[in-house]
C-alpha cells in the first residue's frame, strides 16, 4: 500500500464517520434536545441538593429526601414562573404585534425618506417582504410544541435522580479493573463539577441580568416588560449573540410603542450597561478559570449546534463543549486537542490525570 492511500484511507473513514454522526444529530434532535435540557436541569437539581445538604437545622444535616424535593420544587417553580410569564402575556403580544409593525413602517418611512424615493420604496418593499406578522405569529404558535416537550423534559428528570445513587454501583461492576474505574469515576466526577459550575454560575448571572434589564424597562412604562424580562434571562445562556438580541429586542419595542427617544435611549444604554457590566466584570469575577474555554470555541460551537439544533442548539452549545473539553482531557491521546480549545493552553489539575497514572482509554 502506498503512502497516499495510508494517509488517505483514515481520511475517508473519519469523514464518512463525521457525516454519519451529524447526520444522526440531525435526524434525532427531537431525542437529543430534551434529554440535553434535562441533563442540565438535573445538573442543576443536583448542585442545588449539594448546597442544601450542607445546610444544619440543630448541628444536624437535612435528610436526602428532603434535599432532593426541596432542589426539585425549586427548579419546578423557575419553570413554572417562566412558562406562566409567557403564558399570560403571548396573547397580547401577538395583539400587539400588527400595531408594533405599523409604528415601524412609519418610523422607516420617515427615516428612509431622507435619503430618496428609490430607497425609500427598495425599503417598504423589503419590510413586506420581512412578515414581521407572519413570523410573530408563528413564534408564538411553537408556544405549544415547547410545552409538550418541557413535558418530556420534566418526565427524565425523576428518572434521572432515581438512578444517581445505583449509577456508582453499576460502574464498578462495568468496569473491574480499578484503575480503569479511577479514570472513568475521575471523568464523571469533572464533567459533573465543570456542568454545575457552568449551570449555577450562568443561571445565577441570567438571574441578575434579567432583573437589572427589568428595573429600566418597568419604570419606563415598556409593554411586556416582564416578557422581555425573562427573555432576557433566556438570551443570556446563548453566548455572545443572546447578549446583543436581549439589548436590541426591548429597544426595538420601546422605539415603536413611544413617540420620543427618550425611553429608547433610556432602554438601549440600561439594558447595555447591565449586559456589559455583568458580562464583562461580574461573570468572569464569578467564573474564574473553571470554563476556561477559548473564545473562537465558544463562536464555533455556538455556530456549529445553532445549525444542527436551531436555537435549542444555541442554548446548549457551551454546555457540550465544556463535556468535550473535560473528556478530552482525561484521555491522555486527545489532551492536546483539549489543550488547544482551551482558553490559556492551561488545564485545571484537578480535572486532568498526571503522567504517570494515566493510561489510553482503550
Amino acid at each position: 500500500m502506498s503512502s497516499g492511500q495510508s494517509v488517505m484511507r483514515p481520511l475517508m473513514y473519519f469523514v464518512v464517520s463525521a457525516f454519519f454522526l451529524v447526520a444522526g444529530l440531525v435526524y434525532a434532535a427531537e431525542v437529543l434536545v430534551p434529554l440535553s435540557i434535562a441533563i442540565l436541569l438535573f445538573v442543576l437539581v443536583t448542585a442545588i441538593v449539594d448546597r442544601v445538604n450542607d445546610v444544619r437545622v440543630g448541628g444536624r444535616k437535612l435528610p436526602g429526601v428532603v434535599a432532593h424535593l426541596g432542589a426539585l420544587c425549586v427548579v419546578l417553580f423557575g419553570l413554572w414562573v417562566i412558562v406562566s410569564i409567557f403564558a399570560a402575556q403571548a396573547g397580547s403580544v401577538s395583539e400587539a404585534v400588527p400595531r408594533y409593525e405599523a409604528r415601524f413602517d412609519s418610523i422607516l418611512s420617515r427615516i428612509v425618506s431622507l435619503v430618496g424615493d428609490q430607497n425609500f420604496e427598495a425599503a417598504k418593499a423589503a419590510l413586506a417582504e420581512m412578515e414581521i406578522t407572519g413570523f410573530a405569529t408563528g413564534a408564538i404558535s411553537s408556544a405549544g410544541g415547547f410545552l409538550s416537550g418541557l413535558l418530556l423534559v420534566l418526565l427524565y428528570i425523576p428518572f434521572m435522580m432515581v438512578e444517581r445513587r445505583p449509577m456508582a454501583r453499576k460502574l464498578e461492576i462495568a468496569f473491574p479493573d480499578p484503575e480503569v474505574l479511577e479514570r472513568v469515576q475521575k471523568m464523571g466526577e469533572g464533567v459533573s463539577l465543570g456542568l454545575q459550575r457552568y449551570v449555577g454560575i450562568k443561571t445565577f448571572v441570567s438571574i441578575l441580568t434579567g432583573l437589572g434589564s427589568y428595573c429600566f424597562m418597568k419604570p419606563v412604562g415598556l409593554d411586556f416588560a416582564e416578557t422581555w424580562a425573562v427573555l432576557i434571562f433566556l438570551l443570556n445562556f446563548i453566548p455572545t449573540l443572546g447578549s446583543m438580541i436581549g439589548v436590541a429586542i426591548p429597544s426595538i419595542v420601546a422605539l415603536v410603542q413611544f413617540e420620543t427617544f427618550t425611553p429608547f435611549l433610556i432602554i438601549l444604554l440600561g439594558c447595555g450597561v447591565v449586559q456589559f457590566g455583568i458580562g464583562n466584570v461580574v461573570e468572569p469575577a464569578i467564573t474564574g478559570r473553571s470554563l476556561n474555554l477559548s473564545t473562537l470555541m465558544v463562536i464555533l460551537a455556538l455556530t456549529f449546534w445553532t445549525a444542527i439544533w436551531g436555537i435549542a442548539g444555541a442554548f446548549l452549545s457551551v454546555p457540550i463543549t465544556v463535556c468535550m473539553l473535560i473528556v478530552l482531557s482525561h484521555i491522555k491521546a486527545t489532551r492536546t486537542v483539549a489543550v488547544l480549545m482551551s482558553g490559556d493552553g492551561r488545564l485545571m489539575v484537578d480535572d486532568v490525570p498526571t503522567t504517570e497514572d494515566s493510561k489510553e482509554m482503550q
